[in-house]
């Protein structure tokens, strides 16, 4: 047996989605085929001013750099000016605020890392939280602990990770809360990173970013806010991710980028570009994801299911009181295929998490199974 590396990271857990595969057979033998509502990956067509802007730049035989375009830059502050009221510091300036990424997942994946973190300490992830946030830790070395409420004890902490709203439940947390994140993270000189990717998809409530100035305050100093375009420009196929806030952590994420050679393709940027200055396309999208949103939900409520949370976001919350496997294989014998909220900690085990991001034939026939 080959003995362990010294200091290396510990392994990293199962993909969970492999689990499903027992549920996604069951449900392939319903007559009207399977209805999968466990991944949130988008299904419309990406809007055609992104695929034009993308090959417009087609003639790109230098490298791109690893900051962005000027012009990305500048279409990036402006949208988080225009749809969060955010004020970045000087985008073009000499200590970049924003930068683009590879989608938003890499860098969730990668944070830690870029940030100097590996080696030791704890990274602080939500109660009920995307599995990235673990891996990315895993990757660094670095222990987990999952709360939804600033700890008091902050010894060892690196890193803490917020997600609002949150995937898998739609949760949305109130300035208040966000302010005492904001606090705790400035008083203990840890990093407060805001994943924010659903920040368009407010249904019952308003998101409001970490950055904003009602919770900021005049700076941004020890906070990160990560930002994607694959759910709002319908465009996960592209990897198109921002990432902005205290200038000093952007640009030592921003140095090891460049050294890794991560870097997104200008065509990409030029698309990014175009969408980032564009509102039609996002609220025509989010017009969509409201209509399927109000069917399913109807329809999951008409069963005597329960749907917590999932004020915002593309998903949908739902228990029926009992261990979320047994759910997953009722809805299964129903052709449809869910994820169950165990893949996201302990605290989601009674609950699952369906998918608004499906055609509007597929949910309607979720809709009919359900019997709505």
């Amino acid at each position: 047996m080959t003995a362990p590396v010294p200091g290396a990271p510990r392994a990293l857990p199962d993909f969970p989605w492999d689990s499903l595969a027992g549920a996604r057979a069951r449900a392939g033998q319903h007559p009207g085929g399977v209805v999968d509502l466990s991944i949130g990956t988008p299904v419309d067509d990406t809007p055609a001013l992104l695929g034009e802007a993308l090959a417009g730049a087609g003639n790109a035989p230098g490298y791109p750099t690893a900051l962005g375009t000027p012009a990305l830059r500048t279409a990036a502050a402006g949208w988080l000016r225009r749809r969060l009221g955010v004020e970045v510091a000087d985008p073009l300036g000499a200590d970049p605020s924003v930068l683009p990424t590879v989608g938003s997942k890499e860098l969730v994946a990668l944070l830690p890392t870029l940030l100097g973190l590996s080696g030791g300490g704890t990274v602080l992830i939500p109660e009920v939280a995307y599995p990235t946030y673990e891996v990315g830790a895993v990757l660094a070395g670095l222990a987990v602990r999952r709360t939804d409420v600033p700890p008091a004890d902050a010894a060892g902490v690196v890193l803490v990770w917020l997600n609002s709203p949150g995937n898998p439940h739609g949760r949305v947390l109130t300035d208040d809360q966000l302010r005492q994140w904001v606090a705790w993270g400035r008083a203990h000189g840890v990093p407060v990173v805001a994943d924010e990717c659903y920040v368009t998809l407010g249904w019952d409530v308003q998101p409001r970013s970490v950055l904003h100035p009602d919770i900021a305050g005049p700076d941004h100093t020890g906070l990160l806010a990560v930002h994607s375009l694959s759910k709002q420009s319908t465009a996960a196929g592209y990897r198109a991710g921002l990432l902005s806030g205290d200038p000093a952590l952007v640009r030592r994420v921003w140095e090891v980028r460049r050294h890794l050679g991560l870097l997104v393709p200008t065509p990409v940027q030029a698309a990014m570009t175009a969408a980032l200055a564009d509102d039609a396309h996002v609220d025509a999208q989010r017009e969509r994801y409201r209509g399927r949103r109000d069917r399913l939900a109807a329809a999951v409520r008409g069963t005597g299911a329960r749907i917590d949370h999932s004020e915002a976001g593309l998903y949908l919350w739902v228990t029926r009181d009992e261990d979320c496997w047994a759910t997953v294989d009722w809805l299964a014998g129903l052709g449809i295929v869910a994820a169950p909220g165990a893949f996201y900690g302990p605290a989601g085990g009674r609950h699952v998490r369906l998918a608004l991001t499906a055609t509007d034939e597929r949910i309607d026939a979720a809709v009919e199974r359900l019997g709505g």
